[in-house]
Parts: structure tokens; sequence; C-alpha cells
């Protein structure tokens, strides 16, 4: 424009524009266009604050990914102009549009510099193809039942040397060369080179190039889009309707990594919110043939050689730039100014925002236990004896209905005899019949719980949010990645508990209990396993209190603190409570511990179980004894036969006399 605008009439117009009313692309198009145009991001700032949806230091931290020479300040006049802005109603000085300046519907003002079709076509034609390469386009078009126009194969027996030769001769009129076509509905040109024999994806002879183009954003926020995301683009080239055609170099060795790459691509750009045309993903496309009209609207070559070099070059930017990982760092970094450790949450147990696993059969009230360790940090006492530092927790049910939950603590909170003094600290987010997978609960969790200052979130049971296969190493690997994240958004300490396998596990390593993929035994900071203790009927009337008592032993398996001795205690519902040396001899069925005191068991009660059976001829029979004892007959024989007061006779078992 020969007219240009001030620094305040830009202003004047941002003024006129409601950001509340633009979306995410218009806003970010806002940004970038007074970066271009040479204003501070506090402009910015200021007139986003009118928006309900900002946030401070947002702009400012968006405002560093921005480059300049992309969107112009000329998208913000655009902008204004259709909240009915004029530039006369803020100055005396009122502007007028020169005489061969062309307004467009799309946004972009340009001034018409005598634009000369032909060279914009062999510009087109000397970057895209080598002299020998064959070149398809289309002129010619037929007309459906609906009256659409539609291309028909058009040419593709002509060279990239023939085109540009003959266009240099004829260079007053393009149709000498290409010839004639609709001028309602333009040309078009096939990007990528094909052998003379065909235009199907069959006859493409090199791979490199793709179409991006969008017809559902306003050309001045595609231009804007592309530029942002540093596409590797060789031609942008406006389409003379609503869409600008970004010529994309994805440089392909053949068919499939072509497809590969577009897909990537698209991809991309739908993550990143741009809603792009998927029918253009193959290689032999027709994209707009630059050099022609289309409506009186040229099809034109807007820029060219804009962001990365190359396909390579894109794919290394876009994942540093995505890929939000921290820098590498040296030890000289760290070694004269150490990082703080987390704060013990479980006294040599676990840190704040770690990871803890709780691993068990379904009958050891691993969802009581659960609940006692949140009622334990928010009142800041001890949990099965180890000390606990008072925080604030999230307690999110999963399975249970609302009452059921509530009803479980205040059940909790009378068997311990505790009176919350500190019950604002324990907070619970029932969810049954509301569970999604890890996935989209983990960002739903950092939202609601973004100023909070939890110390401990509670996931039970995550059998509810578990995706993927159990026993498939990846699947759980990408499943437990979600606690990493949530205790990196949070900064609070995640717990959660899994089920055994099946089968006795007395016998097994603490690591391999736990059911499904041995990822869930390597991944927490914390493994706390829980293994059924041996009891007799008399211990647990006289100790348990009912019939229904069970006995536990908690083993530790910690990265960050040598492993404690293990826990023994009582579950009687619905608590768990500390024994007091009555279960110092009982040990894990099946566990070598449990064997040997079996063993010992039955040798020291054998002789005893004789004169329990003992009949009025002296003798005992094999079945009495195993009765006795509860074990089996073949048992007692071999017991027998060890035994030196013993002995077997005609199926009676006899006392040896003594030889005193």
């Amino acid at each position: 424009m020969k007219n240009e605008l001030s620094k305040q009439d830009i202003l004047d117009a941002l003024k006129t524009i409601p950001p509340d009313k633009l979306n995410y692309s218009e806003w970010v198009m806002v940004g970038m266009a007074l970066k271009d145009g040479d204003f501070d991001c506090d402009v910015w700032e200021e007139w986003s604050k009118n928006d309900s949806r900002h946030h401070d230091g947002e702009c400012y931290r968006k405002w560093k990914t921005f480059n300049t020479g992309g969107v112009s300040v000329g998208s913000i006049v655009h902008m204004a102009q259709s909240y009915g802005w004029t530039k006369w109603e803020t100055s005396n000085d009122p502007y007028c549009f020169e005489w061969d300046d062309v307004i467009q519907d799309d946004g972009f003002v340009m001034e018409d510099t005598n634009w000369n079709g032909i060279d914009d076509l062999i510009e087109y034609l000397e970057t895209m193809f080598e002299p020998n390469e064959y070149v398809s386009y289309v002129t010619s078009t037929y007309q459906t039942d609906g009256g659409r126009f539609v291309p028909s194969k058009g040419i593709y027996s002509r060279t990239q040397r023939d085109l540009i030769t003959s266009l240099k001769s004829n260079n007053k009129d393009i149709t000498d060369t290409i010839g004639s076509y609709e001028p309602t509905v333009g040309a078009w040109i096939r990007f990528n080179p094909v052998d003379g024999e065909g235009v199907g994806n069959d006859n493409v002879t090199r791979f490199k190039y793709a179409l991006v183009e969008s017809d559902t954003l306003p050309i001045a926020e595609q231009d804007a889009m592309y530029r942002k995301f540093q596409l590797p683009i060789e031609f942008l080239i406006h389409s003379g309707g609503k869409s600008l055609h970004a010529i994309v170099k994805v440089d392909a060795k053949g068919r499939d990594e072509y497809r590969q790459r577009v897909e990537y691509l698209y991809d991309f750009l739908k993550k990143e919110g741009m809603e792009i045309d998927t029918q253009n993903r193959n290689p032999s496309r027709l994209s707009r043939l630059p050099g022609v009209t289309r409506n009186d609207n040229r099809q034109y070559i807007v820029d060219r050689n804009i962001g990365r070099s190359g396909w390579v070059d894109w794919i290394d930017y876009v994942e540093g730039e995505n890929d939000e990982l921290p820098p590498f760092t040296t030890m000289a970094d760290y070694y004269n100014n150490p990082p703080k450790m987390p704060d013990e949450l479980i006294e040599g147990v676990l840190r704040r925002g770690h990871k803890m696993l709780i691993s068990g059969d379904s009958k050891a009230g691993k969802s009581w236990l659960m609940m006692e360790l949140a009622i334990s940090v928010s009142e800041g006492i001890p949990w099965l004896g180890l000390h606990i530092e008072q925080g604030r927790v999230l307690y999110i049910n999963l399975e249970i209905d609302d009452a059921s939950c509530v009803n479980r603590f205040m059940n909790i909170y009378k068997d311990l005899r505790i009176s919350p003094q500190f019950s604002d600290n324990l907070v619970i987010w029932n969810l049954r019949g509301k569970a999604v997978g890890m996935d989209k609960l983990v960002p739903k969790i950092v939202r609601r719980t973004k100023d909070d200052h939890y110390d401990m979130i509670i996931i039970d049971p995550i059998y509810k949010v578990q995706t993927g296969d159990e026993n498939a190493a990846g699947d759980i690997a990408n499943f437990c990645n979600q606690f990493d994240k949530l205790c990196a958004e949070t900064g609070a300490s995640a717990v959660y508990c899994h089920h055994h396998s099946k089968g006795s596990q007395g016998g097994k390593k603490m690591m391999d209990r736990a059911s499904g993929s041995g990822v869930f035994a390597r991944d927490p900071d914390a493994i706390l396993d829980l293994i059924e203790l041996e009891i007799d009927n008399n211990l647990r009337m006289e100790y348990g209190g009912n019939e229904y008592a069970s006995a536990w032993q908690l083993e530790f398996s910690l990265r960050e603190f040598a492993n404690p001795k293990p826990i023994k205690f009582w579950f009687r519902y619905p608590t768990h409570q500390l024994h007091k040396g009555e279960l110092d001899d009982c040990y894990p069925e099946g566990s070598d511990q449990a064997v040997a005191k079996k063993k010992s068991d039955n040798e020291d009660h054998l002789y005893e179980s004789f004169l329990a059976t003992r009949r009025e001829d002296g003798t005992s029979s094999i079945f009495d004894m195993a009765t006795y004892l509860q074990i089996k007959e073949t048992k007692v024989r071999s017991l027998i036969k060890k035994n030196p007061n013993l002995f077997m006779h005609e199926g009676l078992v006899k006392e040896k006399e003594s030889n005193d």
C-alpha cells in the first residue's frame, strides 16, 4: 500500500476487536501480527485481558515462539474492519486505497505490479521439475449433471524443458503454451513428475512434494498457521478461491515412505487444530496451476522457501519444539548446588511426588488400608506404625457408591477411635460410573487440582482406569507413565493398588506376586506387598477376636530407601491393627519359614499324637495320628521312620521298648 497506517492506527484498530469473540487461532494471529509490526508483547497482554479465558503470562510464553515475517499488521486491520472499524473514525486524515490496489475477500491486500502469470509458471516449473521430467497439468474440464466443472485427465507427456521453452517464446499469452481453459474454474497441475504414460499414483516418478490445503479457515489465518508450524514449504500458491495451497517438501524415497510422511504431516496439523483436506494425500493429486486466473482472481505464487529447509530439518524442529523434555545438564551444574530432595511423606518409605503401589490378595482389605492411609496423612498420625507427615489427600473412588464410600471412612474413624481434627485435608472425588482411561483422567485431575496443593492422590481401584493388555509390557508401561505425569504435574505422591496373581504366593519372590506384566513391579518408587500369614484357629480366636479375622505381613521393595523389616498385623474388619508379638512365629503359606516351622511342629507333636490316640493294647493307627495332626498319612509314615521312639508293625504304630 502506498498510504501506510501508523502504529497508532493499528492500536486504534485493535481496540475495536473483542478478544472474547475470537477463537484460539485468531487470537494467536493477532499476537503474531503485533510482533511483526514491532509492537511490545505488553500490547497483546493488555488487550487479551478483556477475555475471561485469559491467563496471566500466557501471552509472554507464546510471544517467544513467534517469528517475524509471517502475519502482518494488515491482518489486524482486516479483522477490525469486520467489526466496523475505519481509519477516518479515529483520524482527521481519511485513508483511501490507491487506484491500483486490489482488495480481495480473503483478507490479503496486494499492490498490482503488472503481474505476469507466465513468470509465475516458469518459476514453478524450474523449481519443481527436472528438465527431462514429464509434467502433468489440466486445462480442460467437463460439466457434471449438477453443473459443477470437473478437471479432465489432462496433459502428461510434455517435459519441463518443452513447457518452459514454449512459455518463453510465447511470453504474452500463457494459453499459447498450456491451451485454453475455463476462466470460471482455472487450471491445475500435479506437483510431482510422472512417467509420461498416465496420471495415477503408479505413474509418479519422484515423491518429493505433498499438498496441504484448508478451505475452512480465512486465507490470512491459513498463511499464519503454515508459517507458525515452520512447514518446509517450497511454494505457497493462492488458489484463486478460499485456500492457499502449500506445496510441502516431504522428500520421500518411495511410495510407502511418502504415505507414512504425509500421514505424519496431516496428523500433526490435526492435533494442532488445523482442519485440512485429507483427500490430498495422494502423490498424484492436482494442485492449482500458478499463472492463470479463476473468476478474475489470480492463481499466483504468494511466497516460496517458507519454514524449514526440508523434511528432516522440520522433523527435528517439531520434535524439539513439542517433546517438552528438559535440557541436558552436567554433574558440574549440580555438584555445588544439588537439588533438594522431596520431603518424606511416609518416613523411610515414600517421598512427596513419588509413586507407591500396594499389592495383595483381594481379601487383604487393600481399599480399607488405603482409606486408613488417607486418614493418617490428613490427620498426621502413624499408619501401621510408620511415621506420617501431615498433608492434603485426594481420594478418588472409582468403585463404590458415594454413600458407601463415606460410610467406610466413618467406620474407620470410629474403629480407630479417631476424632477428626483436620477432615478438610481429606477430599473425596466419587467417580463411580464416570471412570475413563488413565490417559484421559490424568489431565482432568491436573486441571481440578491445579491450585489445591495436594500431597497425596490415591486412585482406587486402578482396574477401572487401566488401558491396554495387563500382560503386555508396552501397554502397561504406557499406563504407568500416566502416574509419572500425574506426579510431575501436581507434585503429589500417587498411590494405587494391584492384585496378586492366582495361587499360593508365599513361595514367590515379592516382585513376582503381582498379576500381569512385570512392569507393575518395576515401575513404582515404593512397592508394599500384603501376604497372608498361616495361623491356627486358636490364635485367630484369641488374638484376632473373631473367626473372620486374618493375619498379614507387609513387605517392602523401595527405590529410595533401605527395605525395612516386614510388618505383621491383623485385619479385623474394618481396620488393620499391629500385632503385639503373637504373630512373630507365623509365616506366609508356602514360604520357606512356614515349611520349616510345619516340619518342626509335626516332629515335635508326633509322639504327642501317638499318646493321644493310643489304644488299650498300647498301639495306635496311622489314620488316627494323621487325623490328630491334620496331615496326610504318608507324612505320618515318613515321620515315624525318623522318630527314635516309635515304629510301625503290621500296620500299627508301637512304642519302642527302652534299653534301660
